[in-house]
């Protein structure tokens, strides 16, 4: 007996219209899987960077100690009037543009030469001199301030030892407490542990490049230093910006350890950068609106910068198609 004799429709016991009633529901899952894939790196990403961020923001309009106990005092604008009135604002904003111009050197131009003499190499020399050269980077901050500490003793370094056979000098160089020396040891250390990432980024970039344009360069009676300024650097253009965005935003954070461990941010305030002076005054001045007052401009400031540095390299940058 078929259902249109008994009056009953075939959908009523069918699973056919289940099945339709189920697919509205599947599409729209396979819609959002993709978002309930990335939901765990979404909910790390704002807890442990967004969730800080706005508290930092929150905290620079009071005053407060940082003792659970104590209460926190709304100021408002006070804690960025005074930031901007500190004498040792200007010098850890004068110090920050040097070691910012101090690193790129290392960063950057020393890196590049390396990579490109050192890219004609074997393999397996290449990856042992890559492994030699990146070794400084693994190292904790703390043991490379105790070595370079050592090298640089006034009396019992290696340094100033060579130094005096070599030159003759009348007395020891004072590395990390003469305010002429200071600075520039920090700048040195800090270029030193980023010598071997930097090198190791643009031999990366070197790999890829085609070698063809090279060959077609040859063809063309193209000298050595032609074949690196026409063809090479073009080509190496957006890892050379990229690695000049690195430098400009993160000199200041990568020399924070060396200050802390070697100099404490002297003599006389010579080494003491923006990062070591936000550091200051929230754990050793306990003041915590002023910190993070300072946290929120070097943000914003930052910020701007590397948006500047995204459209320069958008700009600037050639791509091979």
């Amino acid at each position: 007996m078929s259902y249109e004799a008994v009056g009953m429709p075939r959908h009523a016991a069918g699973a056919k219209p289940k099945s339709k009633e189920r697919k509205p529901f599947l599409l729209r899952l396979g819609r959002i899987k993709p978002y309930i894939y990335l939901l765990p790196a979404l909910v790390s990403i704002g807890y442990w960077i967004y969730k800080p961020l706005l508290q930092t923001f929150q905290l620079s309009i009071y005053q407060w100690n940082l003792l659970p106990t104590s209460p926190k005092q709304f100021v408002g604008l006070k804690n960025f009037n005074q930031l901007f009135s500190l004498p040792e604002m200007g010098i850890a904003l004068w110090n920050t543009l040097i070691y910012t111009l101090g690193v790129i050197p290392f960063s950057l131009i020393i890196p590049l030469v390396i990579a490109i003499a050192t890219d004609n190499i074997g393999r397996k020399a290449s990856n042992i001199y890559r492994a030699l050269i990146f070794l400084p980077m693994i190292m904790a901050p703390v043991a490379v301030s105790s070595v370079w500490r050592w090298i640089m003793h006034p009396t019992n370094g290696i340094l100033n030892k060579a130094l005096t056979d070599w030159f003759h000098l009348s007395e020891p160089i004072r590395f990390f407490t003469d305010e002429h020396w200071a600075i520039w040891s920090i700048t040195f250390i800090t270029g030193w542990k980023l010598l071997g990432f930097s090198t190791l980024i643009f031999s990366a970039a070197m790999t890829g490049i085609n070698k063809e344009y090279i060959e077609a360069a040859k063809i063309d009676r193209a000298g050595s230093f032609q074949i690196i300024w026409h063809v090479l650097l073009p080509l190496l253009s957006p890892t050379i910006l990229f690695m000049l965005m690195m430098s400009t935003l993160f000199a200041s954070e990568w020399s924070f350890s060396y200050i802390n461990v070697l100099t404490q941010g002297g003599p006389f305030n010579t080494t003491t950068n923006i990062y070591y002076l936000l550091w200051t005054y929230g754990f050793q001045s306990f003041n915590i609106g002023a910190s993070s007052a300072a946290a929120a401009v070097f943000f914003l400031g930052f910020g701007v910068l590397a948006w500047l540095f995204m459209r320069l390299t958008r700009k600037l940058s050639f791509f091979d198609n």
